[in-house]
């Protein structure tokens, strides 16, 4: 799962309320070294703070290493792989011709993500990956101070 040419990623994002006051969080797994984020907003969405997650993860790492995304939101990770193409193609509409929500952080994510080399997975939530586990944590905790 992790070897020496890979950052491997673990980020979730929670809501108290939706919307609501939300937190992300992440565990990056560094071939040397662990590191935990977090961050709170006072108002806003689950799907957003999932996005925020992998945003944030993203700002703080060597963009020379291969990537690894472990998220639960098939939201972004579908988002992002897939979704996203049609959006751009279609002004930022989607399939039923309405603005596509979220798209400061689709864009956003999009211009981290495009030089990147990145692994996207999903993950089952709750589902006792210890990582995941972790980056749940750290998002629902961050809510907390708010």
């Amino acid at each position: 799962m992790h070897n020496k040419d890979t950052i491997s990623i673990w980020t979730d994002g929670a809501c108290s309320g939706n919307p609501g006051p939300g937190g992300w969080g992440a565990l990056i797994k560094y071939p040397n070294l662990t590191k935990k984020i977090s961050g709170s907003v006072a108002h806003t969405t689950n799907n957003r703070m999932e996005m925020l997650a992998v945003i944030k993860s993203l700002q703080c790492i060597n963009s020379n290493f291969k990537i690894t995304i472990y998220t639960d939101s098939t939201y972004v990770k579908d988002g992002i792989t897939s979704w996203i193409h049609n959006w751009k193609a279609n002004n930022w509409k989607n399939s039923q011709k309405k603005d596509v929500k979220n798209k400061d952080l689709w864009q956003a994510l999009e211009a981290i993500t495009e030089n990147l080399d990145i692994n996207w997975q999903w993950v089952k939530g709750h589902s006792g990956n210890i990582e995941n586990t972790i980056a749940d944590e750290l998002a629902t905790s961050a809510i907390k101070k708010n």
